[in-house]
């Protein structure tokens, strides 16, 4: 059975306790640019055509115990160290890294300044 669908991934929002300074993390991190600001919802715009926006809302509830997803992003081989400096110095927190786990990947967990986990990962050069 063959399904075709026009669905794509329009954007990922984030609950936040304050949207604004969770978005401008965000901006500075990937290179995006705020789109839409206000104190309980901002927007963020994608870097390039595209790429995935995100949107911060003012958290409706308590933080969850549990993260129940997160974001992986992935910079060119023999950069990740750099780029996980360049974050902290954005506010950031460096939790672990995962060297030799499997022999494709490697990647730093890191929390945005609210203490969501995100990973930054680097996969070596195809032999």
């Amino acid at each position: 059975m063959s399904t075709s669908t026009s669905i794509t991934l329009g954007a990922v929002t984030v609950q936040a306790d304050d949207p604004v300074r969770l978005a401008r993390f965000w901006a500075e991190a990937l290179g995006g640019t705020i789109g839409g600001e206000d104190p309980d919802f901002t927007f963020v715009a994608a870097r390039e055509p595209g790429g995935v926006p995100m949107a911060f809302a003012r958290r409706s509830e308590p933080r969850p115990d549990r993260q129940s997803q997160h974001m992986d992003l992935t910079v060119p081989w023999g950069s990740r160290e750099q780029e996980v400096a360049r974050l902290v110095a954005l506010g950031a927190t460096h939790r672990w890294d995962v060297l030799d786990e499997v022999p494709w990947v490697q990647w730093s967990t890191l929390s945005d300044p609210e203490g969501n986990l995100f990973c930054v990962a680097e996969h070596p050069p195809s032999s």
